[in-house]
C-alpha cells in the first residue's frame, strides 16, 4: 500500500458496528471483507437505494486498509468515493461524520467544485468523478489513495463511465489500488465484468436481484475464479416494506412546446399538498417527497405549495432540493424532520432518487419527468431536454416511500405512460455533447476512448463531432492528441469552449470581466426571455447588495455565481503555456484589430461568440428568428427583449416544435446582443472572402463575390466567373443533383442501357455506366463537357452520347452492335427497336414490342449479350395493344396461340390468323393488301 502523503499520525479504524446500527448493508460486510482481504481487490458492491451502502461501504473499505498496514501504522492511504452530485457527496460526507462523532474535515471529508473540507488525517473523503477526474489527468498514480469507491455506476453519467475506463488502467499500473463499483440496480454483472476484465456486455443470470427470480442469496459474494473473471458482486437484500401506488394524471398535456406546462405543476403541487394531509390523517410521522424534472419547476412547485398550504391548521414546510440552492438548505432539507418541528414536504430533482436518503419519507409524488442529455447532430445542438423517466427511475422514486415502513406513491401519469417508458435510463455516453469527455480523453492518452473498457463505447459520430470542436479550439492535433493548450484547458471544470472562451476573454476584457460571463454560462441560472445581459445584472446586483437569498427555492444563485467568478479569474490570470509546455500554434486564435476594444455593450456577447462562435446569428425574416453561422436557424421565446437586436451571440439552444420555434425547429434559450465588428473579432476563423459561382436550372453558370461569416452572408456582390470557378461550380451541381442536370438525350441514353448490359452480363472491360459509377470518374469521359459549361455553353447544347462513347473498351468496342444491337430483324423483314433495361434495375431483360403477325413461322429466341440474355417479346395486336409476353415462341405458337386466335380473330378480321402460324408468312400488312 502507498504511505500517505498526508502525514503519519496513528490511523484509528472506524467503529462499523456503530456506524451500521439499523442500516441493511450492514448484513452484507461480512462478504464485502472476505471480497477485500487482498490487497489491491475489486468487487461491486449491489444493494438498493435506503439500504446504507454509501454510508457504511467506505468506512469498511477504509478498516481493512488499515488493517493490511498494520495496528497503529501509518495510514496506508485514502478512500476516496464519488457521487455523482455535489450535494450528495456533501450530505454523505457529513452523515459519516456525524456517525463516527467526528468533526467534518477530520476523518470524514468531502470535496467539490469549489469547496473542500479535508485534511491530513481524513481517511474518507468524499468527492464528484469529475473533479477525481481532473485529478487523475494531474496525478496518474492517484499518490495517497488506497481505493476508490466509484457510488451510483447505475446512473450512467458520463463522467462516472469515464472514470471506471481510467481507474481500470490505473489499476493496472498500481496493483495495490482497491476499486469498488456501487450499483442501485440488477445490472452489477455489467460492472463486475468490467472491473475484473470480462466482456463488459456480460448478464450473468446467476447475479439477479432475488426479487427478478436471481439465484443470490443475502449478503453473498459471487465470483469467477478463473483468471480475469468477473470481480466480485456483493449483493444486499431490498429493504422495502409493503407500498400501495396510486395514478393521479392530469387533466390536461404535462409538456408542450415550452417545456413542462403550468397546468401539470399546479396539478403537481395540488395532489402533493392532499395526499400529504391524507397521510399526516393516518400518521403524523409522514414526510413526502415530491420529485420533478429540473430546478425550475421545483421552485414552481415549492411556491405553490406554500400558497395552498398558507392558512392550514398544522404547519407543514415545504422545502425545495436540488443543485441551485446554497448548501446550508440543501443539508436542511436532507437532514430529517427537527424533533418536534413541523412536518415536511420535501420537492427535489432527481438526486433524490438514488444518492440521497431524506429521512422520515413515507410518501413519494411522481412527476413522471426527468431532464435527460440530448444532442441534435443535424443543428449542432446539445442540451437538456425533459421526457418521461425510464421505468427503472420510476422505480428507484417509488421505492423511496417504503424505506422506513409501509408506504405510498402518487404518480401524477397514467399506467400507460407508465408502460410505454424505456426500461432503463440512457447513458449519457450515448446521447450527450462528448467535447469535454474526448478532451478527458485525450489528455489521458486515449483519443476517442481508444484502449480503454468503458461500460458503453462513445458513439463514433459524435466521437467525431467533438474531436473536430477541439481542434478548432487548438485543443487536440491532427492525430487527436491533446496539445500544451488542451491539458490547459481540461484543468478548468467547464466546457472547453468556455473555458478557451475565458483565456481568450481575459485577453480582452481582462480577467475578472472574463470571468464573471464565464461563470454565468457555466451556471445553472436561467435566463429571463432569453437575456442573458439581464441575468447578469441581476446577479451583479444581488451580490453587491449582498442578496442571493429567498424563500421561494431560488436561493443563493448570486452567491455561487461570485464564488465561480473568484475560481476562474484565478485561473485566467494564469498565463497559458507558463507550465512545462509553451502553448502555440493553437488553430483558434483572436486577432485583434490594432487598437480595438469591444464597445460596453457587446461584452457578454463577445464572450459568449468565443465559446460558441459557430452560434453567432443574424436576424432573418420575422422578428424573433435568427440564422447562425453554422447554418441552422433558431427562434427567440416570445417575451424576449432581445428580438429587436440585428446580431446576438447564442449560448445555448433546444429543439423545439410549434409556436415557440416559429417554424425553426429550434429555440434559442440564453443569447447576448453582439455588434457586428466583436462578431467578426470572436469568430474571425469563420469569415471567408470569396467568389463562388453557382449552375442555375437553365444550364447557365452565375457568380457572386462573397463575404461570409460562416453561413451568414455578410455582403454579396456579382462578378463574371473565371474558368475554374465556373468548373467548380458545374461540378459541385453533378455531385449534389447527379448527371441530370445535364441530362441524357434519347440517343445517349440508349447507348448508356445498352453498355450497362454488357457490364451486367460480360463484367469486364465493359465499363459501369451507373449514375455513382459515371460521377466517380467525370475527368475521364466528361472533361471536354465540363469545360464547354463552365465557359457558359448552355446544358441543353451537351449531347453525352460522344462523351460516353470515350467508355468503350476498345478493340472490344467493335463488337458493340454484335453483342447490343440497336435493333433486331424479325420475319417480316422489320426492324424492330430493342428497348434495352434501366441500368439501375439489375434484373430486368431487354425487350421488343412487335405485332404478333410479323413473327410467324420463328422458332428460335434471340439471345444478346454473347447468348446469354433471351430478348423478351411483348407480341402486340394490330392496335399496338400487348396479346402475349414470352421470351419462348416456340412454346407460344404450340399452346396459347390457340386462344389468342379465338379470341382476336374475331376482333381483328381483316389481318391473319392462321390455324398454323408456322408455316403463315410473316407480315405486317392485311389480308387484302397481302
Amino acid at each position: 500500500m502507498p504511505q500517505s502523503q498526508h502525514g503519519s499520525a496513528p490511523a484509528r479504524p472506524f467503529d462499523l458496528e456503530r456506524i451500521g446500527a439499523g442500516l441493511t448493508f450492514a448484513e452484507a460486510l461480512p462478504a464485502l471483507r472476505a471480497t477485500l482481504a487482498a490487497p489491491g481487490s475489486a468487487a461491486v458492491v449491489q444493494a438498493p437505494p435506503g439500504t446504507g451502502k454509501t454510508t457504511l461501504v467506505p468506512p469498511a473499505v477504509a478498516n481493512e486498509i488499515l488493517g493490511a498496514a498494520g495496528p497503529g501504522g501509518p495510514s496506508a492511504g485514502r478512500v476516496v468515493v464519488t457521487q455523482p452530485r455535489r450535494v450528495a457527496a456533501r450530505a454523505a460526507a457529513r452523515r459519516l461524520a456525524h456517525l463516527t462523532g467526528t468533526r467534518l474535515g477530520d476523518r470524514v471529508g468531502y470535496a467539490v467544485r469549489g469547496e473542500r473540507r479535508a485534511g491530513p488525517e481524513t481517511l474518507v473523503e468524499f468527492v464528484t468523478p469529475g473533479l477525481l477526474l481532473r485529478r487523475l489527468l494531474s496525478d496518474p498514480g492517484l499518490e495517497g489513495v488506497a481505493a476508490v469507491v466509484v457510488d451510483e455506476v447505475h446512473e450512467r453519467a458520463l463522467d462516472t463511465d469515464l472514470l471506471l475506463g481510467l481507474l481500470g488502467e490505473v489499476r493496472l499500473l498500481r496493483e495495490d489500488l482497491t476499486l469498488v463499483a456501487m450499483s442501485a440496480t440488477v445490472d452489477a454483472p455489467r460492472f463486475a465484468a468490467l472491473l475484473g476484465g470480462g466482456d463488459s456486455s456480460h448478464r450473468d443470470p446467476a447475479h439477479r436481484d432475488p426479487a427478478h427470480g436471481g439465484a443470490a442469496h443475502e449478503g453473498a459474494a459471487h465470483a469467477d475464479p478463473a483468471e480475469g473473471g468477473p470481480a466480485p458482486v456483493v449483493d444486499c437484500p431490498s429493504a422495502l416494506h409493503p407500498r400501495r401506488t396510486h395514478w393521479a394524471p392530469p387533466p390536461g398535456p404535462r409538456l408542450d412546446d415550452r417545456g413542462v406546462t403550468r397546468g401539470f405543476l399546479e396539478h403537481v403541487a395540488r395532489t402533493a399538498v392532499e395526499a400529504h394531509a391524507r397521510a399526516l390523517a393516518a400518521d403524523p410521522g409522514v414526510d413526502a417527497l415530491v420529485f420533478l424534472p429540473g430546478a425550475r419547476e421545483v421552485d414552481a412547485v415549492v411556491r405553490r405549495a406554500r400558497e395552498l398550504l398558507a392558512g392550514a391548521r398544522e404547519a407543514v414546510e415545504v422545502l425545495p432540493l436540488h443543485g441551485q440552492i446554497p448548501a446550508e438548505d440543501q443539508d436542511r432539507a436532507v437532514g430529517g424532520r427537527a424533533p418536534g418541528g413541523p412536518a415536511r414536504i420535501v420537492v427535489s430533482t432527481s438526486l433524490a432518487e438514488s444518492s440521497l436518503t431524506v429521512p422520515g419519507v413515507r410518501l413519494v409524488v411522481d412527476s413522471g419527468l426527468a431532464r435527460e442529455p440530448r444532442r441534435d447532430a443535424a443543428r449542432g445542438m446539445a442540451g437538456l431536454v425533459t421526457v418521461q423517466a425510464s421505468r427503472a427511475s420510476c422505480e428507484q422514486r417509488a421505492g423511496r416511500s417504503a424505506r422506513q415502513g409501509p408506504g405510498t406513491v402518487v404518480r401524477c401519469f397514467d399506467e400507460k405512460s407508465f408502460a410505454a417508458a424505456s426500461p432503463d435510463v440512457t447513458p449519457e455516453i450515448a446521447s450527450s455533447d462528448l467535447t469535454g469527455a474526448a478532451l478527458t480523453l485525450a489528455c489521458w492518452g486515449s483519443p476517442g476512448g481508444e484502449g480503454l473498457r468503458l461500460p458503453d463505447p462513445p458513439p463514433a459520430v459524435a466521437m467525431a463531432d467533438a474531436v473536430r470542436v477541439l481542434h478548432g479550439l487548438g485543443a487536440v492535433d491532427d492525430a487527436g492528441h491533446a496539445t500544451a493548450l488542451g491539458r490547459r484547458l481540461a484543468e478548468v471544470p467547464a466546457d472547453p469552449r468556455l473555458a478557451r472562451a475565458l483565456y481568450d476573454g481575459a485577453a480582452v476584457l481582462g480577467a475578472r470581466g472574463a470571468a464573471e460571463i464565464v461563470a454565468l454560462l457555466a451556471g445553472d441560472s436561467r435566463a429571463p426571455g432569453a437575456d442573458l445581459p439581464r441575468l447578469l445584472d441581476r446577479l451583479e446586483r444581488e451580490g453587491r447588495n449582498g442578496a442571493g437569498r429567498s424563500g421561494d427555492g431560488r436561493a443563493g444563485e448570486a452567491q455561487r455565481w461570485r464564488q465561480e467568478v473568484r475560481r476562474l479569474e484565478a485561473l485566467a490570470g494564469t498565463e497559458v503555456g507558463s507550465g512545462t509546455e509553451a502553448v502555440s500554434g493553437t488553430e483558434r486564435g483572436l486577432d485583434l484589430p490594432e487598437g480595438w476594444r469591444v464597445d460596453r455593450h457587446d461584452r457578454t456577447g463577445f464572450v459568449v461568440a468565443l465559446a460558441h462562435p459557430e452560434w453567432v446569428a443574424r436576424r432573418v425574416g420575422q422578428a424573433g428568428t435568427y440564422q447562425f453561422a453554422s447554418g441552422t436557424r433558431a427562434a427567440l421565446p416570445a417575451d424576449s427583449q432581445l428580438s429587436g437586436h440585428e446580431w446576438l451571440a447564442v449560448a445555448e439552444v433546444s429543439r423545439a416544435a410549434g409556436r415557440a420555434a416559429a417554424g425553426t425547429g429550434a429555440v434559442i434559450r440564453a443569447a447576448a446582443p453582439l455588434g457586428l465588428e466583436a462578431a467578426e473579432v470572436a469568430a474571425g476563423h469563420l469569415l471567408t472572402d470569396r467568389v463562388e459561382a453557382e449552375f442555375h436550372a437553365d444550364g447557365r453558370i452565375r457568380a457572386r463575390r462573397q463575404r461570409r461569416l460562416g453561413a451568414i452572408v455578410l455582403s454579396s456582390t456579382p462578378v463574371a466567373p473565371r474558368p475554374a470557378e465556373g468548373r467548380a461550380a458545374v461540378e459541385r451541381a453533378l455531385e449534389a443533383q447527379g448527371l441530370g442536370v445535364i441530362g441524357f438525350s434519347a440517343a445517349a441514353e440508349a447507348l448508356r442501357r445498352r453498355m450497362a448490359l454488357l457490364h451486367r452480363e460480360l463484367g469486364a472491360p465493359w465499363p459501369d455506366v451507373s449514375e455513382t459509377a459515371l460521377l466517380g470518374r467525370l475527368e475521364e469521359w466528361l472533361a471536354p463537357e465540363i469545360d464547354r459549361l463552365a465557359a457558359g455553353t448552355p446544358a441543353g447544347r451537351i449531347d453525352l452520347a460522344d462523351p460516353l462513347r470515350r467508355l468503350l473498351p476498345w478493340p472490344a468496342a467493335a463488337r458493340l452492335d454484335e453483342l447490343a444491337p440497336e435493333r433486331l430483324e424479325v420475319p417480316s423483314g422489320s426492324r424492330a427497336r430493342i428497348e434495352y433495361p434501366d441500368p439501375a434495375d439489375a434484373a430486368a431483360r431487354p425487350v421488343v414490342a412487335v405485332k404478333l403477325q410479323e413473327c410467324f413461322g420463328w422458332a428460335d429466341t434471340p439471345r444478346l449479350a454473347d447468348g446469354r440474355v433471351p430478348v423478351l417479346f411483348h407480341l402486340l395486336s394490330p392496335a399496338g395493344r400487348p396479346l402475349a409476353v414470352t421470351d419462348d415462341l416456340a412454346s407460344f405458337w404450340a399452346g396459347p396461340y390457340a386462344q389468342v386466335r379465338a379470341e382476336m380473330r374475331g376482333r381483328y378480321p381483316k389481318h391473319p390468323w392462321p390455324e398454323d402460324p408456322w408455316t403463315a408468312p410473316a407480315t405486317a400488312r392485311t389480308k387484302n393488301r397481302m
